[in-house]
């Protein structure tokens, strides 16, 4: 316990599956979490009453840069700064290109991939006055490996790979690290939808025969946000079970 003592994150999408499980692990862990979420008030609301006055919510749009702004000041100015962004906030709208219309690909890049550059070019000024800071990004294994059906949030994941390692070539002369998480099938609402069929045809592609925790994401999250990683830069870290 205490891995992420003394430091302060911001992680995107913190109400609900992985996000909420990477705001209980770090609150865990001792650190102080400003999480964002879209709609999901009542699950921010309880998450906060659960975890107590070093986490707070705050509700924002992703989508939009002047917001992402605005999250930023207000999170500087509650927390005095932070040294870890977690980019985590996503959605999708899973259909064949061949029936996808501009307005969906359009939403999963805007939530999934401009999302990504609206919070870190405001944060990167809080980062760099922490002395070090850590960026993560959550990708997916989608992004690495493609899926039919998923063309608009396969591109938007895909995207975040070149991001993230163009960044952590920019910043790293700042000791600002940023690495990549792409996790494989994670136990959340969204694969709990899933036809038993499905789940049974994925369970076939993963070599440890189980999916994952959304726990174990936070693990790795930690992981990269902690001093144990201070030598880890521009890497894509899957949490997939074997997939990739």
């Amino acid at each position: 316990m205490g891995l992420l003592t003394g430091k302060t994150a911001l992680i995107t999408g913190g109400s609900r599956g992985i996000g909420a499980a990477i705001v209980r692990y770090f609150a865990a862990e001792g650190a102080r979490v400003a999480f964002t979420y879209a709609r999901s008030v009542g699950p921010a609301e309880a998450l906060v009453a659960e975890l107590g006055d070093n986490v707070k919510a705050y509700q924002s749009d992703a989508a939009s840069f002047e917001a992402a702004g605005d999250l930023v000041k207000a999170v500087t100015a509650d927390f005095g700064g932070f040294d870890i962004l977690i980019n985590n906030a996503g959605i999708t709208r899973d259909t064949l290109l061949l029936r996808m219309s501009e307005s969906q690909w359009d939403e999963v890049m805007d939530n999934n991939l401009k999302s990504i550059f609206n919070l870190t070019k405001h944060a990167l000024r809080p980062l760099m006055k922490s002395g070090a800071g850590s960026v993560i990004n959550m990708s997916s294994i989608v992004g690495v490996t493609g899926q039919a059906g998923q063309a608009n949030y396969a591109a938007s994941k895909a995207g975040i790979i070149g991001f993230s390692k163009s960044l952590a070539k920019e910043m790293g002369s700042r000791n600002i690290r940023c690495n990549v998480i792409a996790p494989g099938f994670i136990v959340t609402d969204m694969t709990d939808e899933l036809s038993d069929d499905l789940k049974a045809a994925y369970l076939g592609q993963i070599p440890l025969k189980r999916m994952g925790d959304a726990e174990e994401i936070a693990k790795a999250c930690a992981f990269l946000g902690s001093d144990l990683s201070s030598y880890v830069n521009g890497q894509v870290i899957g949490v997939d079970g074997g997939m990739s």
